[in-house]
């Protein structure tokens, strides 16, 4: 557990949190770390039998960068000492080569931002044979291959920590411009990117495709690079501000989650760049209630450590790749401690955040996205008819994920065709006033399009399932994994049964069902706030129970969604 400081100022109808108390969470981390370095301190090997597929050294190498990380942001003269010595020992031989994709490639960024972010305080007072050694070692992640994703902005920051202390300058920049130039492609426009080839959007996005070209534009001081990516990272943010529920909860969707609040870095990265559509108070308001989200809920044992999981330990949102020290990344939550305590980010009351403010289906067009909240119980759910993996992948491939459930064994979110609850080739057909659809692939030569419409807490689901064999069995599910207090329904509409089931008839057939994922104690019965009719040629016309109305007609080719507020 971390024991936060008492605060004497005028309490926050928020959380409360001023950058005292990130101060001493960020202690508290670099503290409980710290029995669990080696000897020579150029490795921290926690506790645990878990082990990533890089192996025990490199986890150990991990366990020492990732929380680096975090020790240059809190600019701890006395933390940062420590750091020295494992520096001393660590290019020697204790760490190990920096190779074609590789973990330490991985580990290399974060040991040249901290040190480019602290050189005052931390590289200036090294050695000359240190400062070689390290520098040699460095040096490898030039040429390194990645893997072609945000791994490709990590020779990127190393060679921005070379090129300012004149270490292989040429190589240096060579690396910076060939990886500035790979993330380009994947660039799909207001300010969202996709890891990589593909479809893959998720936090990604602001712990990785952003911090990495925004802090290296800002400490290069380069105003043409800084334009663009800190431009772009505004767009982002007017998105991402909406992805936070009213108690701190990220959305629980995509890869890497036990990093946890590193969901904040990009918050605070607007606020250090000027970059960002957030005011002051809002910035705080969403960053500090992450961070109050995973401490209050046990994100940290009894030994002070961040578990691999996400509210305790849970393997599920582990991967082949995450090792002890992995939850780490979770250090660069903690940037805004680069922000000066008199800055106004830290001096301003805390504003409410999106979530707060207003009921919104808000249409994210780049990811193809619908991000929809409800003031009154703070939930906030996205409609994902944008986003997938390679494979099958439960944190990319269902049709929704919120701030209250996670993503359950059973299939949640699912069109299960023929016992298939798969959905590949995921093909965005646009978003709109309270709407979203996309068409997707079940299996060998069946399509099924789905379009989803939402006001408050309501969602009107709709699939239209092409080229199935009349007869053939199709299943609906919604929201599953709830948490205590938030209730999940599902009820069917059109073409299903009680049991939300179907059949396939002659040709293209329509299943709709109504779905509602709610924290309200009393809520009014689902099926009296919205009215669903099929009429004929597969169109549906939808009532709502406040007037608003909208005509659907999905087709295996597109849709056509008509609304009337």
């Amino acid at each position: 557990m971390i024991e936060l400081p008492a605060d004497d100022r005028e309490p926050s109808p928020y959380t409360g949190y001023t950058r005292a108390h990130w101060e001493a969470a960020a202690d508290a981390l670099l503290a409980a770390v710290e029995p669990y370095a080696t000897p020579d301190r150029a490795l921290y090997h926690f506790p645990g039998d878990h082990v990533s597929h890089s192996g025990h050294l490199s986890d150990g190498l991990e366990g020492y960068a990732r929380t680096l990380l975090l020790a240059a942001f809190r600019r701890d003269e006395t933390a940062l000492g420590r750091y020295a010595d494992g520096l001393t020992a660590g290019p020697r031989g204790v760490w190990p080569r920096i190779e074609d994709r590789g973990q330490p490639l991985v580990e290399a960024a974060s040991v040249a931002l901290a040190l480019r972010l602290t050189r005052p305080l931390l590289w200036d007072r090294l050695d000359d044979s240190v400062r070689q050694r390290t520098a040699d070692w460095l040096t490898d992640a030039l040429t390194a291959e990645p893997w072609p994703c945000n791994w490709e902005l990590f020779p990127v920051t190393v060679g921005g920590f070379l090129q300012e202390i004149g270490h292989e300058s040429e190589q240096a920049r060579k690396a910076i411009d060939r990886g500035l130039e790979r993330i380009e492609k994947w660039y799909v426009g207001d300010g969202w990117y996709t890891d990589g080839d593909g479809r893959k959007f998720d936090y990604y996005n602001g712990w990785a495709m952003h911090l990495y070209p925004v802090l290296h534009a800002w400490l290069a001081a380069d105003p043409a690079l800084l334009d663009l990516y800190g431009g772009r990272l505004e767009a982002h943010l007017a998105d991402y501000a909406h992805l936070f529920g009213a108690d701190g909860a990220p959305v629980h969707q995509g890869r890497s989650l036990t990093y946890r609040f590193a969901t904040a870095c990009p918050l605070w990265l607007g606020a250090l760049t000027g970059r960002t559509p957030l005011t002051p108070g809002e910035t705080r308001r969403l960053a500090s209630g992450a961070l109050k989200y995973f401490l209050d809920r046990g994100a940290v044992d009894e030994r002070g450590l961040l578990s691999p999981g996400w509210l305790g330990p849970d393997e599920a949102v582990l991967q082949t790749y995450s090792g002890p020290a992995s939850p780490y990344w979770a250090s660069k939550g903690f940037l805004g401690l680069l922000l000066p305590p008199e800055h106004e980010v830290w001096t301003a009351t805390e504003e409410p955040g999106p979530v707060e403010r207003a009921d919104e289906a808000r249409s994210v067009p780049a990811p193809n996205w619908l991000i929809q909240s409800t003031r009154s119980d703070g939930l906030v759910r996205v409609h994902n008819h944008g986003s997938e993996d390679v494979r099958y992948d439960p944190y990319y491939t269902r049709l929704a994920y919120s701030t209250a459930t996670e993503p359950s064994p059973s299939y949640d979110n699912s069109v299960i065709v023929v016992g298939d609850p798969g959905r590949s080739g995921i093909v965005p057909l646009g978003t709109g006033d309270g709407w979203i659809a996309s068409r997707h692939t079940v299996g060998d030569g069946i399509g099924v399009t789905s379009v989803v419409l939402a006001e408050g807490a309501v969602e009107v689901r709709a699939h239209l399932v092409s080229g199935a064999a009349p007869g053939t069995p199709v299943r609906i599910t919604g929201w599953g994994g709830a948490r205590d207090g938030v209730r999940a329904e599902l009820l069917p509409a059109v073409g299903l049964s009680g049991t939300l089931t179907g059949v396939v008839g002659e040709g293209d057939t329509l299943f709709v069902a109504l779905a509602r994922l709610t924290g309200d104690t009393d809520p009014p019965p689902l099926g009296e706030l919205v009215s669903v009719r099929a009429q004929g040629e597969g169109e549906l016309r939808v009532r709502w129970s406040g007037g608003g109305t909208a005509r659907v007609r999905p087709a295996a080719a597109g849709v056509e969604v008509v609304v009337r507020r």
